[in-house]
């Protein structure tokens, strides 16, 4: 059984025919967190999609929680997104709904039957978050903190073995941006869960050091970051 909980190599990025990213080379072991950095436009956002298969893996071989990007295909890939969780800078949360309905809404999609089950990982998931009585409220009442934090609830509801984390600090003031790079940071320990973290944000790497790579060159690569 490998160590790693995400295995690239000598992959080649496409977004249709248009290559991205070239001879990717990136190994994360698991419970490791990883920031993942470069300009906009560079193909960070091509490469989280193509670990959590939105973009099929065409050249190279690649594999992410036990599955072989390789062989994925519209039946295969809800499997692989149970394995991991999914963190967005701009929340996708349903606005229609409130906070409660939003994460049954994931569970039921992922095969929970049992409703009392359903509301017990709920409840334990918002307690992870530090937001155990906003069940009720909807997306439009809360601030940008505390949707974030509902967005990574969301992400912890099926246990991921990888969260992968796409700006989650983006949009969010300095104060609040230490809140949930803590709790990220808190549950990974804890659940010994691997995050992969895309930022622009050069202030985070300095408060919470941890293992860079970078998007240069139309690949990646280990960063060697100046304090």
């Amino acid at each position: 059984m490998s160590d790693f909980i995400v295995s690239l190599e000598n992959v080649n990025v496409y977004q249709g025919k248009t290559p991205v990213l070239q001879n990717v080379n990136l190994h994360i072991a698991k419970g490791e967190f990883v920031y993942l950095i470069g300009k906009t436009g560079s193909g960070k956002s091509s490469l989280l999609k193509t670990l959590y298969g939105e973009l099929p893996l065409m050249e190279g071989s690649g594999m992410v929680a036990g599955f072989d990007l390789r062989q994925m295909n519209w039946k295969r890939i809800p499997y692989l997104r149970r394995k991991m969780g999914i963190v967005f800078q701009d929340f996708k949360l349903l606005t229609d709904r409130n906070v409660y309905d939003n994460l049954d809404f994931v569970l039921r999609a992922t095969g929970w039957t049992d409703a009392q089950k359903r509301k017990a990982r709920i409840e334990e998931v918002l307690d992870m978050v530090r937001l155990p009585a906003k069940s009720y409220k909807k997306p439009y009442e809360m601030s940008g903190g505390e949707q974030q934090r509902v967005d990574i609830a969301r992400a912890l509801l099926n246990s991921p073995e990888l969260i992968l984390a796409d700006e989650p600090t983006g949009n969010l003031d300095p104060e609040t941006t230490q809140v949930i790079m803590d709790l990220l940071l808190s549950i990974s320990a804890e659940t010994q869960a691997s995050v992969l973290m895309a930022t622009h944000d050069y202030n985070i790497l300095r408060t919470y050091p941890k293992r860079v790579v970078q998007v240069q060159d139309h690949t990646v690569q280990e960063h060697q970051f100046a304090s």
